[in-house]
């Protein structure tokens, strides 16, 4: 796991666009297709807005969700309206190569299949993304894989569906296809995660981020989540020039 980190969460975004970029740029030269995995928060949206700027060959990339809230079109709960003002308003991406979660859908199981198989007819089968943007919360939580959730426990289906949560229930990738990525990318602003953030760079496992694969990681955080560990970093974790 490789550890970057900035003096603010502005400059989180940027690096964490200029990242995403450069993958791109590197991915569709050599496959022709993009696979990209975007979550939710304040941060990634600054991320996804500078995404907008930077050099990409947007015909080649496929946007999915890594989950979505149980809301109705537009609300601004879901993660799509956010994607939506903060990237697609932006950038030249063909709209039919952004894959929505069907959360309207009133059978959120028949939703979460649906899903798979989306993933499945752009990313192979099993589906393998190119990258993956995960954020934590507070509680360890990435994705909607959240503490105590009988969804971690799922190992033979690549999309899921929680219970409630923050009065939302959710449709979330499952650990298979986020240990299947060819790239996890990170990214964790803000003194509230810093008790947390410690965990995952450990690699506790008690904790549901902590249950990522992390040969293939990179991290990018300010200093309010990194605390010491932004100056003090353990042997087997390196500062990224991504």
């Amino acid at each position: 796991m490789k550890l970057e980190v900035f003096d603010d969460p502005d400059s989180v975004a940027r690096k964490g666009a200029e990242a995403i970029a450069a993958d791109a740029r590197s991915v569709i030269a050599a496959r022709g297709r993009y696979a990209l995995a975007i979550s939710g928060g304040h941060t990634p949206w600054i991320m996804l807005r500078a995404l907008a700027n930077e050099d990409v060959p947007w015909a080649g990339v496929h946007i999915f969700q890594v989950d979505e809230r149980v809301a109705p079109e537009g609300d601004p709960d879901r993660n799509l309206t956010h994607l939506r003002e903060s990237l697609l308003q932006h950038a030249p991406m063909p709209p039919e190569q952004v894959h929505a979660m069907p959360v309207e859908l009133p059978d959120l199981e028949y939703a979460a299949a649906q899903y798979s198989r989306a993933l499945q007819a752009i990313a192979g089968s099993p589906p393998v993304l190119d990258l993956v943007h995960l954020g934590l919360g507070p509680d360890g939580h990435t994705a909607s894989l959240v503490p105590g959730d009988p969804v971690l426990k799922i190992t033979d289906v690549d999309v899921g569906v929680t219970g409630v949560y923050q009065g939302r229930r959710r449709i979330t990738l499952t650990y298979p296809p986020l240990n299947r990525a060819r790239r996890v990318l990170w990214v964790v602003t803000g003194r509230e995660k810093a008790q947390m953030f410690q965990r995952l760079l450990d690699g506790d496992e008690s904790i549901p981020a902590g249950r990522v694969r992390r040969d293939q990681a990179v991290v990018l955080a300010d200093r309010a989540a990194a605390g010491d560990r932004g100056a003090e970093l353990k042997p087997e974790i390196t500062r990224s020039k991504l």
